[in-house]
């Protein structure tokens, strides 16, 4: 256990660096902390730190510089969520409340996060599987063709076209439609299959040929939207950490290309709570110079996706942890109200 002292030091040490990019020594943080003790106490503070595995020293210089267990203690114990002002926060819910849909809530979620933490930006888009349906809409095209629109609760449009195999009566749909959506609305997409698997015998033996059709479709379609999808944005913004990526940026922007992974680390958050994965913690190689910063969002108290940002390890964690919360509640609140 380190003591109270030596948590201020490294405390400083992670802000000083933060801030200056350059690695921390001990007179330069008792010229900007009020630590309460000697530069020569201070220097002892940091060799335990560094023994311990909390700072390190580059070779080029004489400073301290944290390493990813560092940044970890800083985050579990010395790091708060720095709220955002009430400027900020106005701002976010102007922009995310102009959205026309939900690619558009989640084209501007991205490129609000990527601005407001200067870092990558990820969002997941709500997953189909924790959905469910707010309504069925069939429309007729031709005497032997409709349109199926499904619509979720969070506001996805999903349409597709079926072909039939005899024509269908405008009758016939209408009747359809009202025995489908008596069925399945408000209802998981995971419970929908065994709730509309004997609706063709309801049917006229005539009919029965296109409502197996029509359900075979959607069906089609709940297991085709099952398969998750992302949004990034903010790239550009890690050629300003040139420097803090060791040997190169090219396995960062690899491994931002591979949805699997970056799906994988958005799925380390947990259903309601914030997840900071630091550094080596990164499962991923590619990823073993950064800190993911992620969390779920949803209504209704129900997590339906994961957002979140990718930058440094030299990260301010607090104001970053702050504007990820902050944007995945707004989020979450303009689902509920769409």
């Amino acid at each position: 256990m380190l003591s109270e002292r030596r948590l201020e030091v490294l405390r400083a040490i992670v802000q000083d660096y933060v801030g200056t990019e350059e690695p921390v020594g001990s007179k330069a943080l008792t010229e900007r902390h009020r630590l309460g003790v000697s530069p020569a106490t201070v220097r002892n503070d940091m060799a335990v730190l560094e023994e311990e595995g909390y700072i390190a020293q580059p070779h080029t210089s004489a400073g301290r510089i944290p390493t990813d267990k560092g940044y970890r203690l800083f985050v579990d114990k010395l790091a708060g969520v720095k709220p955002l002002s009430t400027p900020e926060r106005r701002a976010i819910q102007n922009f995310l409340d102009g959205a026309v849909d939900l690619d558009d809530v989640v084209g501007r979620t991205v490129r609000l996060l990527a601005q407001l933490t200067r870092q990558v930006a990820v969002v997941q888009y709500p997953s189909l599987t924790r959905s469910t349906v707010r309504h069925v809409e069939l429309l007729s095209l031709a005497p032997a063709r409709l349109m199926l629109v499904l619509i979720t609760d969070t506001g996805r449009v999903e349409q597709r076209l079926v072909d039939c195999p005899s024509p269908f009566g405008e009758a016939s749909l209408a009747d359809l439609r009202a025995r489908l959506n008596s069925r399945v609305v408000g209802r998981r997409f995971t419970d929908v299959p065994p709730l509309v698997q004997d609706l063709p015998e309801s049917f006229e033996a005539d009919d029965r040929g296109t409502v197996s059709t029509v359900l075979s479709t959607l069906l089609e379609t709940l297991v085709e939207e099952a398969e998750e999808r992302l949004m990034i944005g903010g790239t550009a913004n890690l050629t300003r950490f040139g420097h803090d990526f060791p040997l190169t940026i090219r396995p960062v922007l690899e491994a931002l290309e591979e949805q699997v992974v970056l799906l994988k680390l958005l799925g380390e958050a947990n259903e309601s709570g914030m997840a900071v994965r630091i550094g080596h913690e990164n499962a991923y190689e590619g990823l073993n110079s950064t800190s993911v910063v992620s969390v779920g969002y949803g209504s209704g108290g129900e997590t339906v996706a994961k957002l979140g940002v990718v930058g440094p390890t030299r990260m301010d964690y607090p104001g970053t942890m702050g504007a990820v919360r902050a944007v995945a509640r707004y989020v979450g609140q303009i689902l509920a109200e769409s």
